[in-house]
């Protein structure tokens, strides 16, 4: 448009110019955090922790300016895992005998009403798209916002609860499958609530929490069959820091493909004719498929380029086709050809979604058939 004298040009104003005070009180806050962190707990750690401690706050006030429900979220799971630390103090059999750990906070309390709450919001998404109630995607939603709080106050205070049994014990709670499958369930739900609230529909909670839920009832099979909640030592092949930063890298990748697959399958059913005036637009689950992809992509490749420096830190070489490397090129190799064809041919409609969908086959059996059919150099993480 011509720029005129009666049409004066303003510029927009810059990115920190449009940050509130609360924004700003956020990000205060959260170096304030981290820094008590680093001097309450710092004796744990070694400088590479450090250094992610306190360049986490920020990463997560840059996430909170853009994503306004993580000001809440954040300050409410610390104070609740500070709250769990006060109660232990320093004894973890406190766990049985102070009442709000037994059964709220302690972790696996925690972990049991996130997995409670998962189920009840699949179940309130799906009344409220069946029934066109606004109302009962209103309660998934804020069952799913409970089990995000909940699961990420049962993973800080897990991480503390593995300090109280030894310093030589304690570590980050993303080492074994019990631990993933949280962070699998955890990292899902959130980026299925930020594009809930980004696209401003409720609708496809119904079947984002459909792969939530079956994450958390493998994690309970696997707790009650397996006595997996039990918090083991690593083993000294993950006793580094590369864990830190690989492990929740790739689970972004696993979440978001989980999710687009999901949203996949909405796409299926409208296209042929299914639930038609009760989901979004063939436009907007086609948006959201790829912005999936592309997000879980980039992460994955991360990991990806972070497990090969991992590896020749722990095996001496970048690349040895181990089952797990192996497939984790073929996942990548499936999603690189699926965004190679979205900008390159234009791929979109069922063959996009069907893509996606089966894509979710050959992510599960990375994430999980690798580690139950097959052996090699990660065979600390069979079930």
């Amino acid at each position: 448009m011509e720029i005129t004298q009666n049409q004066p040009y303003t510029q927009a104003p810059g990115y920190f110019k449009r940050l509130s005070i609360f924004d700003w009180l956020f990000g205060l806050a959260l170096l304030a955090g981290a820094l008590y962190a680093l001097n309450r707990f710092g004796a744990y750690m070694d400088i590479y922790e450090k250094v992610i401690l306190v360049a986490s706050a920020p990463v997560f006030a840059a996430l909170g300016w853009h994503w306004k429900p993580v000001r809440w979220v954040m300050p409410l799971t610390f104070l609740l895992a500070l709250w769990a630390v006060s109660m232990y103090a320093g004894d973890l059999e406190m766990a049985n005998k102070k009442f709000w750990l037994r059964y709220m906070i302690s972790s696996q309390s925690a972990i049991l009403w996130m997995s409670v709450f998962f189920f009840l919001s699949t179940l309130f998404y799906w009344i409220g798209l069946i029934s066109r109630s606004a109302t009962g995607g209103a309660i998934g939603a804020g069952l799913c916002w409970a089990a995000l709080v909940f699961g990420i106050t049962g993973m800080l205070v897990r991480w503390y609860e593995s300090y109280l049994i030894g310093t030589d014990v304690g570590h980050i709670p993303i080492s074994n499958l019990y631990e993933v499958f949280i962070l699998f369930a955890l990292i899902t739900a959130m980026f299925h609530l930020y594009y809930e609230q980004r696209y401003q529909t409720r609708q496809l909670g119904a079947f984002v929490l459909l792969v939530i839920s079956a994450a958390v009832a493998f994690l309970l099979w696997y707790t009650v069959s397996r006595g997996a909640a039990d918090i083991q030592p690593l083993v000294p092949a993950l006793q580094s820091w590369w864990m830190k930063i690989h492990v929740p890298a790739n689970f972004i990748g696993y979440g978001t493909f989980a999710l687009a697959a999901m949203v996949a399958t909405a796409y299926l059913l409208k296209s042929h004719g299914y639930l038609v005036d009760r989901l979004p637009s063939l436009e907007l689950l086609d948006d959201v498929m790829y912005k999936s992809i592309s997000a879980g992509f980039a992460f994955f490749t991360i990991a990806t380029i972070l497990g090969a420096l991992w590896a020749a830190e722990a095996w001496g070489g970048y690349w040895s086709w181990d089952p797990k490397e192996t497939w984790a090129l073929i996942v990548w190799l499936n999603y690189a050809a699926w965004l190679h064809m979205r900008l390159m041919s234009g791929l979109r409609g069922r063959v996009a979604a069907w893509w996606a969908l089966v894509g979710l086959l050959v992510t599960t059996f990375a994430f999980l058939g690798v580690n139950m059919f097959l052996s090699g150099l990660h065979s600390y993480g069979k079930l």
